[in-house]
């Protein structure tokens, strides 16, 4: 309760301040974070919405102290997680002053009550809160395209198989579907209208996503395309192979799942039963235990 006492006063007297200083100082937004929360105010939250306009003013001097490097590898990764509730490096950046403020708030104010331990956890918030979002939102869609892409590719082969071109098939395929794997591959046919090269935009595609499936879909097509097979047997060839791999990858997991159960079942259920056994037995043998008191 105190935790989350400490949080709301922090929130509260945070955006006063900001609302204070913005109204005073007739506060501009950047044209590129103006951009951002335009884009992205359909798809994140109330919450999130408030929070990004908290900390609008801070976003370019987040960005400035992470460096050029370190925003670069921060985009790309927002670009895995699919820009989750229309996340930009600049709503990240925003989050990250927010959050950062009131993780620093609330772990003065557990230090005063001599809480260390709920102040560490405050601190660990206000640093990591908006990263695990986006590690969480990498995993899931990651999943979700590897669980999508090979049916993909049958319903691609059997399109292409019928007449149409692999483009014309692709738009076609992609209409009908829904999910980060068409995002994707709206984005690659838009790159290649607006004249990107096929090859450069599927490499883009690759680049967009921490997937073994999409890298294998992008290698396995750029050299069939070399190499001029057939693009049919293909797309059958790719989605077969990343059939096998889900079953391996299954196989794998279940191999290393045996010893974890094996080492629960020894070391907590074996035990519990026992004793439960044992208990059950002296009890109903009705012993009398008026001995071990003397």
């Amino acid at each position: 309760m105190d935790l989350l006492l400490a949080l709301v006063v922090g929130l509260a007297v945070y955006g006063a301040i900001a609302g204070i200083r913005m109204y005073r100082a007739d506060a501009k937004l950047p044209g590129d974070l103006a951009i951002a929360l335009e884009v992205g105010s359909t798809r994140t939250g109330a919450v999130g919405s408030v929070i990004d306009r908290m900390g609008m003013r801070w976003a370019p001097a987040v960005l400035r102290m992470m460096g050029a490097k370190a925003v670069s590898k921060k985009r790309r990764q927002i670009d895995m997680a699919g820009n989750p509730g229309g996340l930009t490096i600049d709503r990240y950046a925003a989050r990250r002053a927010v959050y950062g403020v009131l993780g620093a708030f609330g772990a003065l104010t557990m230090l005063m009550r001599d809480q260390f331990f709920l102040a560490v956890l405050l601190v660990a918030f206000g640093a990591f809160w908006v990263e695990v979002g986006i590690w969480s939102a990498v995993r899931v869609r990651r999943d979700h395209i590897e669980r999508t892409l090979p049916d993909f590719l049958d319903v691609l082969a059997v399109v292409v198989s019928a007449g149409l071109g692999f483009r014309q098939a692709l738009e076609r395929v992609a209409e009908k579907y829904e999910g980060p794997w068409a995002d994707e591959l709206r984005i690659t046919l838009r790159q290649m209208d607006m004249g990107v090269s096929r090859r450069q935009a599927f490499e883009e595609l690759r680049r967009r996503n921490d997937s073994e499936q999409v890298a294998m879909f992008v290698t396995t097509l750029q050299q069939g395309e070399e190499l001029g097979a057939p693009i049919v047997e293909t797309l059958i060839q790719i989605a077969n192979d990343m059939r096998r791999t889900d079953a391996q990858n299954a196989r794998r997991k279940a191999a290393k799942a045996v010893p974890k159960a094996t080492f629960a079942v020894t070391t907590f259920l074996l035990p519990g039963t026992l004793l439960l056994l044992t208990v059950g037995f002296v009890y109903g043998a009705d012993v009398d235990f008026s001995f071990l008191g003397g």
